[in-house]
């Protein structure tokens, strides 16, 4: 599986933004994953979907502004952003994997593919 995202760019608090990952191979039967990396932090997950029952994973910072979905037709996942805070300023990963439990869904280490990050910056 081959991911490539995209989507990243410069935006004022409070805007919006859509990040894509689009996906090659088996990626409709993968868990996948959101992730971002500020400088001088870890990477921490942002927003995922399962592979156990397909439930959706999101970290209390991005809840309620952040949703996670997938268009297997076209392989595509995808991050709607709103409300975007200076603190969302991260390079951004989408990943996937054959299959991710709930629990694990949130951990860099369960996953098997990566892509290449796109950058978010919010700043006015």
């Amino acid at each position: 599986v081959q991911l490539q995202a995209s989507g990243g760019g410069l935006v004022q608090p409070g805007g919006s933004l859509r990040l894509s990952c689009t996906a090659s191979g088996l990626f409709s039967e993968y868990a996948i994953g959101w992730f971002r990396q500020a400088p001088g932090k870890e990477r921490e997950g942002v927003s995922g979907i399962s592979t156990s029952d397909g439930s959706i994973y999101y970290a209390d910072s991005v809840k309620g502004r952040f949703t996670v979905s997938r268009d297997n037709a076209k392989n595509t996942l995808y991050l709607q952003m709103n409300n975007l805070r200076p603190e969302d300023t991260a390079v951004y990963y989408c990943a996937a994997a054959p299959r991710v439990i709930l629990s694990e869904i949130r951990k860099p280490s369960a996953y098997d593919y990566w892509g290449q990050g796109t950058l978010v910056t919010v700043s006015s």
